[in-house]
């Protein structure tokens, strides 16, 4: 038995999410499908980060433990001739016997992408947030900054989330222009609670119309109230970019 770590990325527009569900395709399916193929047995794939319907991920690690002798570059040949085009694996490392995507994981990044103008250009649909009226990206900015350091995130976590603790560190959180024209909010943190970039991308985007001051996100941390904070961002917008973990450690 190996220990595999697969990066992958996904177009999330056709998906229910990246985790295994009673119906519908997911990544996690797709992915375990693909390697039970290869294995020729059952193979279980853990994720980094479960995405949700329609987030997509250029980013996003999985782990896995085979069976088959197979090299990284025939894994990597073989996992993307049994994936669907929206779905494909750039890099396929051995690892420890001790890695998981998840649990070995210290640190995310994701990036939601805005597209800030009158008319959305349409291979832009399904990979941004269309918002046309004018915003104030320097409040903004302002405001992302008391996002940064360990915070009670109870203000901006999906409704119903399992969680012990809605405490969380992000390490950083700005706004700049992307290369294809969209208007990007870039955050890291060693975690992330459910919907929680969403919604903060939400209420940040209210700060931009002028109807929160640039002071309200840090009001909203200390107050823990889901509904005084602002809606929770569209799922297309969102991409899972990054994985860090401390040590790469092969066997």
């Amino acid at each position: 038995m190996r220990t595999i770590k697969l990066t992958v990325a996904y177009d999330g527009t056709p998906y229910v999410g990246w985790q295994r569900q009673a119906a519908g395709e997911s990544v996690q399916g797709l992915l375990e499908d693909a390697l039970s193929t290869i294995d020729g047995r059952r193979v279980t794939v853990h994720g980094a980060g479960r995405t949700d319907a329609g987030v997509h991920a250029t980013g996003q690690v999985a782990s896995a433990r085979i069976e088959c002798a197979h090299g990284a570059s025939t894994l990597l040949r073989a996992l993307n001739a049994n994936l669907p085009p929206s779905v494909r694996v750039f890099d396929v490392r051995v690892m420890a016997d001790d890695f998981h995507a998840r649990f070995s994981a210290t640190g995310k990044t994701y990036e939601y992408r805005i597209w800030n103008g009158a008319t959305l250009p349409p291979m832009l649909r399904l990979y941004a947030w269309h918002v046309p009226q004018t915003l104030d990206v320097a409040a903004m900015q302002r405001s992302a900054q008391a996002i940064v350091g360990q915070h009670d995130f109870a203000a901006f976590q999906g409704a119903g989330t399992a969680t012990h603790t809605s405490v969380r560190r992000v390490t950083a959180a700005t706004w700049r222009r992307g290369a294809d024209g969209t208007l990007v909010f870039e955050i890291s943190g060693e975690g992330f609670l459910r919907h929680m970039v969403r919604s903060l991308a939400g209420t940040l985007v209210e700060v931009g119309y002028g109807r929160r001051d640039a002071g309200d996100l840090a009001r909203l941390l200390a107050s823990g109230d889901r509904a005084a904070a602002g809606r929770t961002a569209p799922p297309q917008g969102l991409f899972l970019t990054k994985v860090e973990y401390d040590t790469e450690r092969t066997s």
